[in-house]
C-alpha cells in the first residue's frame, strides 16, 4: 500500500516548476512552500528532468497537476495513462494531485488544449463517473480546477459554478479554484464573480492558482483576456484573490508562469506575495469555514 500522502499547511504557497528553473530551485533553495509540476511531463521517469524533479522533491512538497486525463472526453479513460500517473503518485507520493474540469479528445486524436464542457445534465452525470472512475484507478481523491473560456454552449442547462459543484458533491473530488481563470472567464462572458464564489462548497476546496492573463482587443473595440501565464498576476486578480480568502479561507497557493518566463527570484517574488496576503487574513479574521 502507499504511504499517506504529505499534507501542506492552508497558508503555503509554491510555484509551478518549469525546465528553465530546474538547476536554479536547489541551487537557491528559495523559501516557498512547495512546487508543481505538470504529471505528464515526466512519465518517461528518466533523465535530466526525472533528476532534476527527484531532486525538488527532496527539498519541497510537490503537487501533481495532470493536463491529460480529457475527463469530459467521450473516448474512455486510457488505462495506461492512469498506470503511469499512479506510479508517479505512489513514487513520489504528492500532496496534491489535479486535474482540469475539461475534454481534449475525440476518437483518440488529442487538441493541443484544454477544452470546456457544456453545463448539462447529461454532461455532468458523465464526468461524475469518470472521476469516480480515476479517483478509484489512482488510489487518491483528485482536484478539478475551473477553466479560463471564451465561449459558452447553446445547450448550457446550467451555470459553470453549479456545475462543478455538482461534480464535486457527487463525486467527493475537491476543487482546485484558478483566481485568475475565474477572473478570466467572469470579463470574457460578463458574469459576476460573486455568483460563482456563492455557489463553491468551502469544504471542497483544497487548492488556488494564480498566473497572468493578456489582452485581445479587436477593431471594433471588444476585447478579451486569455489566460496565458505570460505576466505577473494582475492587480483586479489580486484582489479578487483577497475576496477569495475572505469568504474561504487560506488554502495552498499555486502560481503559474509557463510562458515568457523570468528568473526565478521574480516568480518566488510572486508565491510570496500570496503567502503574505494569506499571513495578513488569518492574523486580521477568524471567519473563515476551516480548511
Amino acid at each position: 500500500m502507499p504511504a499517506v500522502p504529505p499534507s501542506l499547511p492552508p497558508d503555503c504557497a509554491g510555484i509551478g516548476l518549469r525546465a528553465e528553473h530546474h538547476a536554479a530551485l536547489p541551487a537557491l533553495r528559495p523559501d516557498i512552500g512547495f512546487v508543481e509540476v505538470h504529471a505528464e511531463n515526466y512519465f518517461g521517469r528518466g533523465g535530466a528532468p526525472w533528476h532534476w524533479l527527484r531532486q525538488a522533491r527532496a527539498l519541497y512538497p510537490l503537487s501533481l497537476h495532470g493536463v491529460g486525463l480529457s475527463l469530459g472526453s467521450a473516448d474512455p479513460l486510457r488505462p495506461e495513462h492512469l498506470r503511469r500517473l499512479r506510479e508517479l503518485i505512489d513514487d513520489l507520493q504528492p500532496a496534491l494531485v489535479s486535474e482540469h474540469l475539461s475534454w481534449s479528445s475525440v476518437d483518440g486524436r488529442f487538441a493541443n488544449d484544454l477544452l470546456p464542457l457544456p453545463c448539462t445534465r447529461e454532461a455532468l452525470a458523465h464526468v461524475v463517473a469518470r472521476v469516480q472512475q480515476a479517483q478509484e484507478a489512482l488510489g487518491r481523491t483528485i482536484l478539478l480546477e475551473n477553466l479560463s473560456s471564451y465561449l459558452r454552449f447553446d445547450a448550457d442547462e446550467m451555470p459553470e459554478w453549479a456545475f462543478i459543484a455538482e461534480v464535486a458533491r457527487r463525486s467527493g473530488c475537491g476543487v482546485l479554484l484558478d483566481v485568475n481563470n475565474l477572473y478570466v472567464s467572469a470579463h470574457n462572458h460578463g458574469f459576476n464573480c460573486a455568483d460563482y464564489l456563492d455557489a463553491l462548497p468551502c469544504a471542497s476546496i483544497a487548492q488556488y492558482h494564480l498566473a497572468g492573463f493578456t489582452h485581445r482587443r479587436f477593431d471594433d473595440g471588444s476585447e478579451i483576456l486569455i489566460d496565458t501565464h505570460s505576466r505577473h498576476v494582475a492587480e483586479p486578480v489580486w484582489a479578487l484573490y483577497a475576496e477569495v480568502l475572505r469568504r474561504f479561507g487560506p488554502r495552498p497557493t499555486l502560481v503559474e508562469w509557463d510562458a515568457d518566463l523570468p528568473p526565478l527570484p521574480t516568480l518566488v517574488a510572486e508565491a510570496q506575495h500570496a503567502a503574505a496576503l494569506m499571513r495578513r487574513h488569518t492574523a486580521e479574521t477568524a471567519d473563515a469555514c476551516p480548511a
